[in-house]
């Protein structure tokens, strides 16, 4: 497995950000880090994603920065530019993941089913995204397709909250979480960074409890 991805499942939750303004991604990261969970996935729903892991890549060393819902060659290009570390896409588009793969950067595509899944491992993948998990089936669909995709590690995104991380970082297939309840974009339009890195600590505390 990658190193990065390694990484995803050291850190055990991925914040996934959605950021309006670049402004706000420094003391973003900065908080991030400082709650410790020192990642995050930079979705480019926004014109200020570029500039964003940009600057978070300069400004804050110990956190790994990614891009995600990227969904073109072109927005690959465009996030490697800014520096990003990882691609994550909520499907799996061929072309782009074979993209990654030829530029070296680590890729998780979103699966839902057994064909995405398969699909994936034979482009060489042992990590994929479960997308959007809670309505695709949530941790019961998961341990389904783990069963004859035991080769296979899970991100699931999409309706993980605190309530019910514990549902799935408690299996063994799952890599890491990926989440926005700790990042939601009222609490960054209103630069509320300090109840942000609270909110950091106490899903990390909660992994610690799950993780033993």
């Amino acid at each position: 497995m990658n190193a990065v991805l390694e990484r995803f499942h050291e850190i055990g939750i991925i914040p996934v950000v959605v950021l309006d303004d670049v402004k706000d991604a420094v003391p973003l990261g900065k908080a991030l880090v400082n709650g410790g969970l020192p990642a995050a996935e930079v979705t480019f729903r926004t014109a200020a994603a570029k500039g964003s892991i940009a600057a978070m890549r300069k400004e804050c060393p110990d956190l790994l920065v990614g891009a995600g819902t990227v969904l073109s060659k072109e927005q690959v290009d465009q996030a490697l530019e800014a520096g990003a570390q990882f691609i994550v896409s909520p499907g799996l588009d061929k072309e782009v993941v074979s993209y990654c793969i030829e530029k070296g950067v680590p890729v998780t595509p979103g699966c839902a089913t057994a064909s995405d899944v398969t699909a994936a491992y034979a482009l060489g993948l042992d990590v994929v995204k479960f997308f959007p998990a809670e309505p695709a089936g949530g941790i019961k669909m998961i341990k389904a397709l783990a069963a004859p995709f035991h080769m296979m590690k899970f991100m699931p995104t999409g309706g993980i909250s605190e309530k019910n991380m514990e549902d799935y970082l408690k299996e063994k297939m799952i890599l890491c979480v990926g989440g926005s309840w700790m990042v939601k974009a009222d609490l960054i339009r209103e630069g509320k960074f300090d109840e942000i890195e609270e909110l950091c600590k106490k899903a990390v505390k909660k992994l610690q409890e799950v993780r033993g």
